[in-house]
């Protein structure tokens, strides 16, 4: 872990070999502090620097791991470090406690090191996801309350730079929101007449869609690495995870309203795309399971756009898909995926889209 930050591990256990076992397995990664009561380790987590993840034995004389992970979660100095349980009670019963009282995860003993080293792993990764997508939106508050006294340069130049943030991590060039947005761009202004859309489509509004559709992956700074740049096919729980970013995308989001006491036009359009743009017409998409016009028109639009894209672009698991295939398969989507009219008109249009794809030298 040379030139990364060393995260803490505090182990708390009233067995010293189990404690010498543990210390072992983790302390070539991870700074290990330990502690034979509860008492004592809830001292030490309250010391700073505090630990990161904290290993707490359920079975311990005198004061037993659940009345240490309920006092844990009562203090504000502790409450967010995340705890797991190590037990010998594996019954149901036992787990949905832990879980109902605030643990993080629950291994039973005997503990597998390979089993404990990887529940660890992803504790860290989590701790670390949370901590991004926390500065992120404290970035992201400052910049909405600059927003009222600002110019719209300043206005433009900090959602831009959001954009990149959310974007970066898994597109090298950056250029996959700004063509996400040159997309949606053109695909409102080439629907703001149909009977359907005129209504919504107004120039305000246009405009709100095109400030906010950058940020619609916003929600992947809270996805790990290992996952968003991962080569190979995803494991369930991987892509259960990376389906996530939609949900965390709208809680940052929600949370900036929440905390400047109002809402806004541009946060209430950028909340919508974040949660639905993995919406499907067919209803099968997520996170919510929408359908049809339930689907708010500005994550249909950017469903289009952000999927036509991706198809182009050279991703971590895939080449680039040729203009053609692309476009074959964004008509294979429609009524499916896709709203009907909003395929349609990408469709009639695709060359005005294939300019617009010119336009950017890379694709990935």
């Amino acid at each position: 872990m040379t030139g990364k930050q060393r995260f803490t591990v505090l182990l708390i256990d009233d067995s010293p070999e189990i404690l010498d076992t543990l210390g072992a397995l983790l302390s070539d990664d991870y700074k290990v502090l330990a502690a034979r009561d509860g008492l004592t380790g809830l001292n030490i987590a309250t010391r700073r620097p505090q630990p990161h993840l904290v290993l707490l034995d359920v079975m311990m004389p005198d004061v037993d791991g659940y009345a240490i992970l309920a006092r844990m979660k009562e203090s504000p100095l502790t409450r967010d470090i995340p705890v797991v349980l190590l037990t010998s009670l594996t019954d149901p019963a036992s787990e949905e406690h832990a879980f109902e009282m605030g643990a993080s995860d629950y291994i039973a003993k005997p503990i597998k090191p390979n089993v404990l080293k990887a529940r660890v792993r992803a504790q860290i990764e989590a701790w670390q996801a949370r901590e991004f997508l926390r500065t992120q939106n404290d970035q992201l508050r400052a910049n909405l309350l600059r927003f009222e006294t600002d110019n719209d340069l300043t206005h433009l130049s900090a959602i831009r730079i959001l954009a990149l943030l959310s974007g970066m991590r898994d597109n090298a060039t950056g250029q996959h929101c700004e063509r996400v947005q040159d997309f949606v761009w053109l695909l409102a202004r080439l629907l703001r007449e149909h009977d359907r859309f005129k209504g919504t489509l107004t120039t305000e509004f246009i405009d709100l869609l095109v400030q906010s559709a950058p940020l619609h992956d916003i929600g992947k700074v809270g996805v790990p690495d290992r996952i968003l740049l991962k080569t190979g096919p995803l494991e369930a729980e991987e892509c259960a995870v990376m389906r996530s970013h939609a949900q965390l995308g709208w809680e940052a989001i929600d949370k900036v309203e929440r905390e400047i006491g109002r809402s806004a036009p541009f946060l209430s359009v950028t909340k919508e795309i974040a949660r639905s743009h993995h919406e499907r017409w067919d209803g099968g998409g997520y996170p919510d399971g929408l359908g049809g016009e339930a689907i708010p028109v500005s994550a249909r639009l950017v469903a289009l756009a952000d999927v036509f894209d991706a198809l182009i672009s050279r991703r971590p698991y895939k080449e680039p898909f040729s203009l053609d295939e692309a476009r074959d398969i964004i008509a294979a989507g429609r009524g499916l995926r896709f709203d009907p009219d909003v395929t349609d008109t990408f469709l009639a249009h695709f060359e005005e889209f294939v300019e617009v794809v010119e336009k950017y030298p890379e694709r990935g």
